[in-house]
């Protein structure tokens, strides 16, 4: 069967980009549609793979700002040539569900969230999303039509796959279509339980403002407790700046030295509401609780009392108040562990293959 596979920007690792690297493995002769290729900033193993980006990437600044072509991205996506192919998959944050498939074509999107700039966080998204003046003040004037876009986008899917019962929501409420839920993949061989634990809490990921790390430099800057944040983004130097020594950015760690962080830590931190939620996920499965926000993915992942720990408002000081309380001597790091096999890599790849033999009957 001819299969493509389609995804939004291959610019940056991330959750979406751990699903791309699974169907790759899925289907290795597969090519992978994007937009944009930034082959400096992605993870080496898309840098042998069969990679068509769209035709922003020849314009000038096309790759390293593509945010600056965002009223393109939808004719970009439409754009791309997918009339030889009987089974399209995308991995959609954004515009990757847009695509014009071939009228005998199957179209099967994961769909990582409806895009939070145009649906569930208009107001506040769009300072993540771009930092370029012009940018912010151009984006507003054309979020309707982006809007009614991706409605129109989303009626071209056959078949919708959620990573959540919080992105399943999403789907229902702004596509009024129905969806079924297959987590995300988590590699968690990766990680391991250590015989032993140091004094620092952690947290990481992409630096940008929904995730909330600002709460807990807040709640660490008044705990005057070690805390570690790995990862890079935007709001890199803005919290650095608010953060005291006993804080510390790590920025972009290694495969090895994160697992590393992990399996020593107290704890790991989930301050966001997310739609799923890898990291907190590696953490159990390097044997760690997880104290996180009830809401969105942490829902689905995290069990009370077993794996982690909720705090109910997104405060610093309900945050403060739970680190306080929270005695690591509580769980038991093998069963944590046991606990996140169920998100493992293969069990992704087995469920995605049979939704596809389901669907294609």
């Amino acid at each position: 069967m001819n299969v493509a596979l389609v995804h939004d920007h291959l610019t940056q690792d991330g959750g979406a980009e751990e699903v791309v690297k699974a169907l790759i493995d899925i289907f290795p002769q597969s090519p992978v549609y994007t937009i944009v290729f930034d082959k400096q900033n992605v993870d080496s193993f898309f840098h042998d793979k069969n990679i068509i980006p769209s035709f922003i990437q020849a314009f000038p600044f096309g790759v390293k700002k593509y945010q600056w072509f965002l009223p393109l991205m939808p004719a970009a996506t439409e754009h791309h040539n997918l009339n030889n192919y009987k089974l399209i998959f995308s991995s959609s944050s954004i515009f990757s569900k847009g695509i014009i498939p071939p009228p005998n074509a199957t179209h099967i999107c994961y769909c990582h969230t409806p895009p939070r700039f145009l649906w569930t966080d208009s107001h506040n998204y769009l300072k993540e999303l771009q930092q370029n003046f012009l940018i912010k003040k151009f984006l507003p004037l054309i979020l309707t039509k982006l809007r009614q876009w991706d409605k129109v986008a989303a009626e071209r899917v056959d078949h919708f796959i959620a990573n959540s019962r919080e992105v399943q929501k999403r789907i229902k409420k702004y596509y009024n279509r129905d969806s079924e839920i297959i987590h995300p993949p988590v590699e968690t061989r990766k990680f391991h339980v250590a015989g032993r634990t140091e004094n620092y809490f952690l947290a990481g990921g992409r630096l940008v403002g929904y995730k909330r790390f600002d709460l807990a430099v807040s709640a660490f800057n008044r705990l005057n407790i070690a805390l570690k944040i790995f990862g890079d983004g935007p709001l890199l130097k803005r919290l650095k700046a608010s953060a005291k020594s006993n804080i510390q950015f790590l920025g972009k760690v290694t495969d090895k030295k994160r697992a590393e962080l992990y399996s020593h830590c107290l704890a790991f931190l989930n301050p966001q509401l997310e739609d799923f939620g890898i990291t907190a996920v590696e953490a159990m499965a390097s044997g760690r609780p997880v104290i996180a926000y009830r809401a969105g993915g942490a829902l689905e992942t995290v069990v009370e009392s077993k794996t982690g720990v909720f705090f109910e408002e997104q405060t610093w000081e309900d945050l403060a108040d739970k680190i306080l309380r929270f005695n690591p001597t509580d769980y038991n790091p093998n069963q944590i562990r046991e606990h996140s096999l169920q998100f493992d890599i293969e069990i992704f790849k087995r469920k995605i293959k049979e939704f596809i033999i389901a669907k294609m009957q």
